[in-house]
């Protein structure tokens, strides 16, 4: 993805958003926005915030490209950065307008790498996923609890949630027809988007959606786990009790047979499941280890039978329980004179 990173000019210490030659003009939301929050802060008059409302800010106003400096500062404390967030989305949800835009625009440097992650190797329209990404800041910036430290993180988590969901959704798309003329073709390919493994799982109810975007985020993305747990409103340990958990189980999904090799996802119902297993060639074994494990518990002495082939013609096999044995054809008795001048020959066994 061809999109503007933010960037801070470190002479003067004002936050500006500069657009690449190719992603200049481009149409999409994320352009849009930049302009926006470009002429905000442009002219005589820029858009400012009360630093004296604000922990950590100087006692002035501040213009909103002073401020998106000062919060990508290395040494900005997470309390300055969250009071500025508390105070910015108050704005926000009482005014709307211009402070929605203001905190669009200051929330670039952690949506544009959310955007760019997701549609890093779609081949499809990215428009709609970087709309999503967008939709779910927009939805947080109502939601978001204030009360809590990490803000701007949280926010981004449900971007990225959002961002994701329409990935899925584009991933599961049927690709619409070209024309219908009749040809050789190979078969479409979904994507080559290293998601659309966990896309699969969560249509199979392997996962959740949450818990794909978990694994996502912090496994193929630059979330690290400690954010998506604040994020979450979860400790550390058990976000990654979590994960783990989650992973244990996609790992079974592509390692396994569908049947029995897992339980359902919790809070799905498990009906994408499939009967048939992912490998052929492991049918037999995985069956064969499913009932050897339920008879060795119901009963081990026939568990035993169940693995140790027994012979046919022995005493544990049962076989000579069911019926005598075939009584022997009669012999018959010939004279000595026609036994002695057929030494040759040798008469069938009768049938009488």
């Amino acid at each position: 993805m061809d999109s503007p990173f933010p960037e801070t000019e470190p002479a003067s210490g004002i936050f500006t958003l500069r657009r690449s030659d190719d992603y200049a003009g481009d149409g999409g939301v994320f352009d849009a926005a930049i302009t926006t929050f470009g002429w905000l802060v442009t002219g005589p008059h820029p858009v400012c915030v009360d630093g004296a409302a604000i922990l950590g800010l100087p006692a002035r106003p501040v213009p909103l490209d002073e401020l998106g400096a000062l919060l990508l500062s290395q040494d900005c404390a997470q309390a300055t950065r969250d009071a500025a967030w508390t105070y910015l989305i108050t704005r926000a949800r009482a005014e709307s307008g211009t402070w929605i835009m203001a905190c669009v625009g200051l929330a670039m440097p952690v949506l544009l790498p959310v955007a760019a992650q997701l549609t890093n190797r779609f081949r499809g329209d990215k428009h709609d996923i970087h709309a999503s990404v967008l939709a779910g800041f927009l939805a947080g910036l109502g939601e978001v609890a204030l009360d809590r430290p990490a803000i701007l993180v949280r926010l981004r988590w449900a971007a990225y949630r959002s961002g994701y969901t329409a990935l899925r959704a584009a991933l599961d798309a049927v690709p619409p027809l070209e024309d219908i003329g009749f040809r050789s073709a190979p078969p479409h390919r979904p994507g080559g988007h290293p998601d659309l493994v966990l896309v699969t799982a969560v249509r199979a109810g392997v996962i959740t959606t949450d818990e794909a975007a978990l694994i996502s985020a912090t496994r193929f993305g630059d979330v690290s786990l400690t954010e998506a747990a604040q994020a979450r409103g979860q400790s550390y340990k058990a976000a990654q009790q979590a994960r783990h958990r989650a992973e244990q189980r996609l790992t079974r999904f592509l390692t396994e047979p569908a049947e029995d090799a897992f339980g359902p996802a919790p809070g799905t119902s498990g009906r994408g499941h499939s009967s048939t297993p992912r490998h052929p060639a492991l049918h037999v074994s995985r069956t064969h280890r499913l009932r050897l494990r339920n008879v060795t518990r119901v009963s081990p002495e026939l568990a035993e039978k169940f693995v140790r082939p027994v012979s046919p013609h022995g005493p544990e096999s049962g076989v000579s329980a069911r019926g005598g044995r075939l009584p022997a054809p009669p012999r018959r008795t010939h004279p000595p004179g026609l036994a002695r001048s057929s030494a040759s020959t040798q008469e069938a066994t009768s049938c009488d």
